[in-house]
């Protein structure tokens, strides 16, 4: 760090009784009074430098030999005006980064100026800020942060604006330098004087990087610093995503303790001190939005989706929320299930995490500008419609997955598979609205989930949190179910769960036995409505997750089954049902009537291969005839 020194006279200050003086054989005729402190001196060394000492000391009469002076309102304090003292006196005083803005604001205060004498203390410090310390990366960073304790001052006398310069140009001359940091608070000491001397120089032991140092000043020099390095266009979007990183990572650490702290604060006056916190912290939050680089992917969607729980947290302004929560949508393929489970703040909905937010940031997602809408546009109603699952669904699904671009298509694959390891997870919050739930789950076009398996699961954990579900609301959850994209070991499962509604084992029990007879090739004629269902589905995708029940399986994962049963005990279990439901799935199969399928169930065997033989024609080998 450099420094430079004034005057050559020793130190000869001393203290007396809580007063001042300075050794000499001229008596004093001088008293000074600065906040509360007392000053024995001369005026004619005082006079002969300060302006404003000359004109105080001219609008006061001389009651008696010492002339009482006050100074009330003195920038820098007591040290600040020692300093000024002794350089009148011709002490030897030391300038540096950090005691050159208080210096600077007392002399100004006092009028130091070329104007009374020349070569005087403004003049000198001038020259020393202007070839030293602007000059030096370390004092740049030192002299701003000092410019908090005197912000008016150090506005007016330019000093906040050439540092914030001063680092700029350095960042840009050398953007991608990693050696330029010395990180100062926590390396060694580098002094070099500009008198010409030389300190003993400590090279920096380790290697670090510009924004290590930037980390630590407040909110609003550091805004200011980042603004002038973003506009100088050299340093690249993502060091400044990383530098924004650092940055909050330094001042935002632990921000799950702010939850309710507003609330708290209101009922407790202890807890005030607290709420303030919370304002600075969110004003530091919005500030960082404010920030981050205008690219995609400049900054990653994990560092994204922490900003936005804290903005969650912290309750930061809708806008900086909304811009997040786009960001975020336009790089949602790189989150993960834990990055989006984003604490809920809200007063009126006591639900475990934000789940409005993520509705948000899907809808960001499907209508970012690279690619065309891929699904018809939804209109109120479509949740109470039933969907239908015919051929001619099924076609339009692949005309959609073909028109999106393959980045698109690929992005859409990603995010849905997030989305229901999403679903899992809120699906265990017994606050959760249903229409929620399903809003979620259509929030991607049907061709992104090549299989239903992590969905089916998603409903499973549902119902079970959910057993006060009515039979109608069963239903509409499972509508967003599409059995054909089940695995075998989905469709198991389903067959024997007896929390799904009657229509959905039914539909499984159904496409599974097609399935498997369609595979062993055994079926020459079925009805033309089968054949169109099953034409584009003779290769159902496998699940890629496992609907094991065994112990191996963590107890909140296990998926809820009242016990798994043979195929004769399920079958048993189906006519129960079939008993308490006597409306069956109107997305069954068309040419087959309601009663036909009653008596086929009515009268099912414990063989279901023969149970189907009822529902559609089969032709028998001779073997089976015979």
């Amino acid at each position: 760090m450099k420094f430079m020194k004034l005057g050559s006279r020793p130190d000869t200050f001393y203290t007396t009784e809580a007063v001042r003086s300075v050794s000499s054989e001229v008596s004093s005729d001088l008293i000074i009074q600065v906040k509360g402190s007392r000053y024995l001196l001369h005026k004619f060394p005082l006079l002969s430098k300060c302006l404003r000492l000359q004109r105080l000391c001219s609008e006061s009469p001389e009651a008696s030999q010492l002339q009482i002076v006050q100074l009330p309102e003195f920038p820098g304090g007591i040290e600040a005006f020692e300093l000024c003292a002794k350089f009148c006196y011709g002490i030897t005083i030391t300038l540096s980064a950090y005691n050159i803005v208080s210096i600077r604001c007392a002399a100004e205060y006092l009028q130091m100026t070329e104007e009374v004498e020349k070569g005087n203390l403004i003049y000198k410090i001038e020259v020393f800020f202007n070839s030293c310390i602007l000059h030096g990366w370390r004092d740049s960073i030192v002299t701003v942060q000092s410019t908090k304790a005197f912000p008016l001052w150090s506005e007016d006398l330019g000093i906040t604006s050439r540092c914030i310069e001063a680092i700029a140009s350095k960042v840009l001359a050398h953007p991608k330098k990693v050696s330029l940091s010395h990180s100062y608070s926590r390396r060694g000491r580098d002094d070099v004087s500009c008198n010409g001397s030389e300190s003993h120089r400590h090279k920096p032991t380790s290697k670090g990087w510009w924004a290590e140092d930037l980390a630590e000043l407040t909110i609003d020099l550091y805004w200011r610093t980042m603004i002038a390095i973003k506009s100088g266009g050299k340093v690249p979007s993502n060091i400044v995503g990383d530098a924004l990183r650092i940055y909050a990572s330094r001042w935002l650490p632990n921000i799950t303790k702010y939850i309710n702290i507003e609330k708290q604060a209101e009922s407790d006056p202890e807890l005030g001190s607290l709420g303030e916190v919370t304002k600075k912290h969110r004003l530091l939050l919005e500030s960082i939005v404010s920030l981050l680089p205008s690219e995609k992917g400049e900054v990653s969607c994990s560092f994204l989706l922490k900003l936005l729980k804290a903005a969650n947290i912290l309750k930061a302004s809708s806008s900086s929320k909304m811009e997040l929560a786009r960001r975020i949508g336009l790089q949602l393929e790189e989150a993960t299930v834990s990055d989006l489970l984003i604490p809920s703040m809200s007063s009126t909905d006591n639900t475990i995490y934000d789940v409005d937010v993520v509705i948000t940031i899907l809808e960001q997602f499907m209508s970012q500008g690279q690619s065309p809408p891929t699904s018809p546009p939804r209109v109120k109603g479509d949740l109470e419609r039933r969907r239908s699952r015919s051929a001619e669904n099924v076609d339009l699904m692949f005309q959609e997955s073909r028109r999106s671009s393959s980045a698109s298509h690929s992005s859409k694959l990603k995010v849905a598979k997030l989305v229901d390891g999403y679903l899992q997870k809120i699906a265990k919050d017994e606050n959760l609205p249903l229409s929620k739930f399903i809003a979620i789950a259509e929030a991607i076009p049907e061709f992104s989930r090549l299989d239903h398996d992590d969905l089916y699961k998603a409903i499973d954990i549902y119902l079970k949190g959910h057993p006060e579900l009515n039979k109608s609301e069963r239903k509409r959850l499972c509508r967003i179910l599409d059995c054909k994209k089940l695995s075998m070991e989905a469709c198991m499962h389903a067959a024997q769960n007896e929390m799904l509604p009657l229509r959905v084992v039914v539909q499984v029990l159904f496409f599974e036995q097609a399935r498997a007879t369609m595979a062993g090739g055994q079926v020459t004629e079925l009805p033309s409505n089968i054949k169109a269902l099953l034409a584009v589905h003779k290769n159902p995708s496998k699940a890629n997750a496992s609907f094991s029940t065994n112990a191996t399986m963590p107890p909140e994962d296990q998926w809820s089954v009242s016990g798994l049963k043979s195929p004769k005990s399920n079958l048993s279990t189906l006519k129960m049902k079939l008993d308490e439901d006597d409306d069956l799935d109107d997305n069954f199969p068309d040419g087959i009537e309601k009663s036909s399928k009653l008596r086929s169930f009515s009268t099912t065997p414990n063989r279901p291969k023969r149970m189907f033989s009822k529902l559609w024609p089969v032709n028998r080998s001779a073997s089976e005839k015979n």
